[in-house]
């Protein structure tokens, strides 16, 4: 069900129900990692054939939308237009349920996008092994910032929907375990790549990816009234671009 739900593979669950859905929000970070590491061998190959660092993160970023068909992507914009709209729970929750994307959806995925290969290409053209490493570091944070949103005191903003489903699915431990795995991760991967002062804002990234994201949470259920589909996508692109951010800062 997680490679079901978070990436474009064909696969289906032989049983899908919360108890099912709420193991699947755990691994969301494994699925992330495992798509960082198909964007950021992408990475190293557009590196290696002589592309400067921002074309060869415009390809790596291209990827992860691939992969995941832009989901993510599509549950930023909605929740942005939702949010923008200005409109009380009901009347936004409804802008979100279109399928055409407002001004506030295209210019935050402008910005977004922007963000995470103007990020990645500043790390590459430092260092591509450090790149590579950043961006799984990033994808997989990005889907831990799913598994905290599925925690009980989250709610749901519609009785229906994927939101639904997988709310409050995940016992707090198990996001604990989960950002403790990603950690134990981050780590050694920035510390083979860049030293112990990436090590060190690997696990920074983590920390502030999920940080970014709890902020937007917090204001898409306080207008929402809670988490839907799009929540859920647009709290992973925060926290994958905020870790990419300070991946960045740190090569510089």
């Amino acid at each position: 069900m997680a490679a079901g739900t978070l990436t474009a593979v064909p696969v289906a669950a032989p049983r899908v129900d919360r108890a099912v859905a709420g193991w699947a929000m755990v691994l969301a970070p494994l699925v992330g990692a495992l798509l960082g590491a198909v964007a950021a061998t992408v990475l190293a190959v557009a590196v290696l054939v002589g592309l400067p660092g921002l074309p060869a993160a415009v390809a790596a970023v291209g990827t992860l939308a691939l992969l995941t068909r832009g989901l993510h992507l599509d549950g930023l914009a909605d929740l942005a237009d939702g949010l923008g709209s200005g409109r009380p729970a009901e009347e936004a929750l409804e802008v979100m349920r279109r399928s055409d994307i407002g001004p506030f959806g295209v210019i935050t995925l402008v910005l977004v996008l922007l963000g995470q290969t103007a990020a990645l290409g500043a790390v590459a053209d430092a260092s591509p092994a450090a790149a590579a490493a950043a961006l799984i570091v990033a994808a997989a944070t990005g889907r831990l910032a799913i598994t905290w949103a599925c925690t009980p005191r989250v709610p749901s903003a519609r009785p229906e929907g994927l939101g639904a489903f997988v709310s409050a699915t995940v016992p707090s431990w198990a996001a604990g375990a989960a950002t403790g795995a990603v950690l134990l991760v981050a780590a050694p991967a920035g510390a083979a790549t860049g030293g112990v002062v990436f090590a060190l804002a690997c696990a920074v990234a983590v920390a502030l990816g999920l940080s970014a994201a709890a902020a937007l949470l917090a204001r898409a259920v306080a207008r929402t009234g809670g988490i839907t589909g799009d929540t859920l996508g647009a709290v992973s692109e925060t926290a994958t671009t905020a870790a990419l951010v300070v991946a960045a800062a740190a090569a510089a």
